[in-house]
């Protein structure tokens, strides 16, 4: 489980899996959208198998402006949603035209138009999937329990506190504290700490210049080399070749 500060739409081609959000858990299939708000605590399970996607990502200011006032509060909450064959193809087309106008310049009018439009067309097309009868994570007693460990991750890039003050900062026993974390956010403490950290440089590493060793001190990794490590495992590239990557796909 894990949540960015950016809102996130993903236009899946084919997928074959799980997404786990606020309103519960639903069943993924190929050529579906999924919509989560920035913050919001989300993650997927993917079956083996092709899979291909694509990832719009944009700062909630966005659905402040005044033209897009009508869609705002469908977008205030995770959407599992699905298309009919006409329009899947014509939500295709607008993403291509968008990823083209991304690559040639990023913040025009024409981008942000076509950003606009096929945010737009989805509220206006898509219908919502049906979740399965679970409890939505951020309402459960868990979570609740959890939310002073929660507000922390979400407000910093890398929180340095051991299981024990973990279990403190939520005023309950370290063994429960345990227990209940792994239950909602389905992995142990540790491994969320790590992967949240992870996500945090990839962040750095895309967003800003600051040289690998750099990051990996602000992260509060053990060393340089420890950080590369790590990274690789989650993101299967060293930290240079993931700048490199994005750096490619988006010239």
């Amino acid at each position: 489980m894990h949540f960015h500060e950016v809102h996130e739409l993903i236009i899946f081609e084919n997928i074959n899996g799980r997404y786990f959000y606020s309103q519960g858990e639903s069943a993924l299939q190929s050529n579906d959208l999924v919509f989560t708000p920035g913050l919001e605590t989300h993650n997927f399970e993917c079956a083996d198998g092709p899979k291909s996607w694509y990832i719009v990502q944009f700062l909630p200011t966005l659905l402040a402006n005044k033209d897009m006032a009508d869609v705002a509060n469908m977008f205030a909450h995770g959407l599992h949603l699905r298309l009919s064959p006409e329009h899947v193809h014509i939500v295709q087309q607008q993403t291509q035209l968008l990823l083209q106008s991304y690559k040639e310049s990023p913040l025009s009018c024409l981008s942000i138009s076509l950003l606009k439009t096929l945010i737009l067309w989805t509220a206006k097309h898509a219908q919502s999937v049906n979740v399965s009868n679970n409890s939505p994570i951020a309402t459960s007693l868990g979570y609740e329990k959890l939310k002073p460990i929660i507000d922390l991750f979400r407000h910093r890039p890398n929180v340095e506190l051991s299981l024990v003050q973990a279990a403190e900062t939520c005023f309950i026993s370290p063994a429960y504290f345990s227990r209940l974390f792994k239950r909602v956010f389905r992995c142990n403490y540790s491994q969320y700490s790590l992967q949240h950290k992870l996500y945090s440089a990839a962040r750095l590493i895309t967003q800003t210049e600051k040289s690998v060793t750099e990051i990996s001190y602000e992260l509060n990794f053990s060393s340089p080399s420890h950080f590369v490590a790590q990274f690789k495992k989650q993101f299967a590239a060293t930290p240079k070749k993931y700048r490199s990557e994005i750096k490619t796909k988006s010239s």
